[in-house]
């Protein structure tokens, strides 16, 4: 039976959390030891290196080069989906208890390295330690996860009635091809290795771009995958800019379907151009504007928990992060009362520390959208707490914020609206109930909502009438954040997704295959 990873829960359950953080910290040291190193991309088995180099440096400290990586152009995706085409010949027809098999194997061997990916995950892109090891987590639970669906539903293949007694008939899912695998910057390692596994697992073969963010977290991958065993051109990597690399992935006719995280304008472009010659299937996530609501009945102090760990957690690059609160009016002084003093407490800095909460933003984009965003939330509402960059010391190296909460602005203002992706909160009050829920659909978005209350006919009606594909109720650990492999599939209504299908759930594999009806005369 599946189960999850939980390393720090393990660690902290065995009373062991030193040597959690001793072996946290050899990898630390590890990953130093390879600074600078040349890495190269791979295809169709080969290790693929270019002329033009990407000098790879780090959120935490922008003077750290964490490598050189290579700069790949359209002809090496061209390269790259040639490869996964010819692969597919095979592993298209290879028996799905193979398949399994290399799956399990390299989750085992990226469980027997997690501290290294987590060490490298918190260089490239900021997590602090305890975030990084979930990541990795995250991604072992996935390829574990998706190997049970397809044993547990014996490779999708069923037996249907007979329409004649001299007919045997059965349902069976087949791979389409090549899948592009277009992956974000904010979960390295769990969303590139789901996103491949759900391709890969399923019989597909991959051409997989990584973030530029986080690209060696992908060649740790591309090499487990190897290590497990996994053919040659069943998953290769190309590395270089989106516009490039994803463009041509976009372009190709010999893509059968894209499997993409990111952002919402750059999904639907996507998906317009990939299918404007035919129909093609696109499975993409695309973000979030997500709310809570805190009603009068709520337990304030669970409410702030919530609220701040989902807002603030990895500074708010999560798709599922809390960025706008609806509190009765009755409570809203109290509640913002104690959630401005736990943010107030928040340790800001880097995230190597093990006593950092919020890291720095993961690049000189999300730095100078923070600064935008807060010039129009300090003129135009009022700042609780937070609002600046932090240039003290070290930190000035880096792309360091304040976690902020914002309140004062009209309940439609853009700040309301709009997908941020830095740790800004905005805050409002409501009187009736029905228009918070109207309020917490008034966005384009769908992806994750919560509710803090101890009212059981709101929360069934929260339930009945919210617009959003995860929702929690009354959870401390998370407001909106925190999902689960197999236990609550991650997916969005509305601009949140194309699919309504979430990841880490029942009914993800069937979207990389199509159905074909078998029926055998005797």
């Amino acid at each position: 039976m599946f189960e999850s990873e939980h390393t720090l829960r393990s660690f902290m359950t065995g009373k062991a959390e030193g040597q959690f953080h001793d072996r946290y910290e050899r990898a630390l040291e590890q990953a130093r030891s390879e600074f600078g190193r040349k890495y190269a991309m791979v295809i169709g088995g080969r290790e693929v290196k270019t002329s033009q180099v990407i000098v790879h440096k780090s959120p935490l400290d922008t003077r750290i080069v964490l490598g050189h990586l290579p700069s790949g152009n359209t002809t090496h995706v061209r390269q790259a989906i040639m490869a996964a085409k010819k692969a597919f010949d095979s592993w298209g027809r290879s028996g799905w208890q193979e398949r399994v098999k290399i799956c399990r194997a390299a989750a085992d061997i990226m469980s027997q390295r997690k501290f290294e990916l987590a060490a490298w995950i918190s260089f490239e892109n900021g997590k602090n330690r305890y975030e990084a090891i979930g990541d990795v987590d995250e991604a072992i639970d996935f390829m574990r996860y998706y190997s049970e669906e397809v044993e547990r539903n014996n490779g999708f293949e069923t037996m249907m009635k007979s329409a004649q007694p001299n007919e045997k008939s059965r349902s069976v899912m087949k791979p389409y091809g090549v899948w592009g695998v277009i992956a974000p910057f904010n979960f390295p390692a769990a969303i590139l290795v789901g996103m491949s596994t759900g391709a890969i697992i399923t019989g597909n073969t991959v051409v997989a771009k990584p973030s530029s963010n986080t690209p060696i977290v992908a060649c740790k991958f591309a090499e487990i995958l190897k290590e497990a065993g996994l053919p040659d051109g069943v998953f290769n990597l190309v590395i270089g800019s989106g516009s490039k690399i994803g463009g041509e992935i976009v372009r190709s006719k010999d893509v059968a379907g894209i499997v993409f995280t990111g952002s919402r304008d750059v999904g639907y472009g996507m998906a317009q151009e990939f299918s404007a010659a035919r129909p093609k299937p696109l499975i993409a996530e695309l973000g979030g504007k997500n709310p809570a609501i805190v009603t009068e009945t709520a337990d304030i102090g669970k409410a702030a928990d919530g609220v701040l760990k989902a807002a603030f957690g990895y500074s708010g690059q999560k798709c599922s992060a809390l960025s706008r609160v609806y509190v009765h009016k009755k409570i809203k002084d109290e509640f913002l009362k104690r959630l401005v003093e736990k943010t107030k407490s928040l340790p800001v800095g880097n995230p190597l520390d093990p006593n950092t909460f919020v890291g720095p933003l993961a690049n000189e984009d999300a730095y100078k959208k923070y600064q935008k965003y807060m010039k129009v939330a300090a003129r135009e509402g009022k700042v609780l707490t937070g609002g600046s960059v932090k240039k003290e010391g070290e930190l000035k190296h880096g792309y360091y914020v304040e976690p902020t909460i914002v309140a004062g602005l009209p309940k439609k203002h853009r700040l309301f609206k709009e997908e941020m992706f830095v740790p800004i909160l905005c805050v409002t009050d409501y009187e009736k109930f029905d228009d918070a829920i109207k309020l917490a659909n008034d966005v384009d978005y769908g992806l994750t909502a919560g509710i803090f209350s101890n009212d059981q006919q709101e929360v069934r009606r929260f339930l009945d009438n919210i617009e959003a594909g995860v929702v929690y109720v009354n959870r401390q650990a998370s407001a909106t954040t925190g999902a689960m492999v197999g236990c609550q599939p991650f997916g969005g209504w509305k601009d949140s997704g194309t699919t309504g299908k979430g990841t880490g759930g029942p009914h993800y594999l069937t979207q990389f295959m199509r159905e074909q009806s078998q029926t055998i005369v005797e």
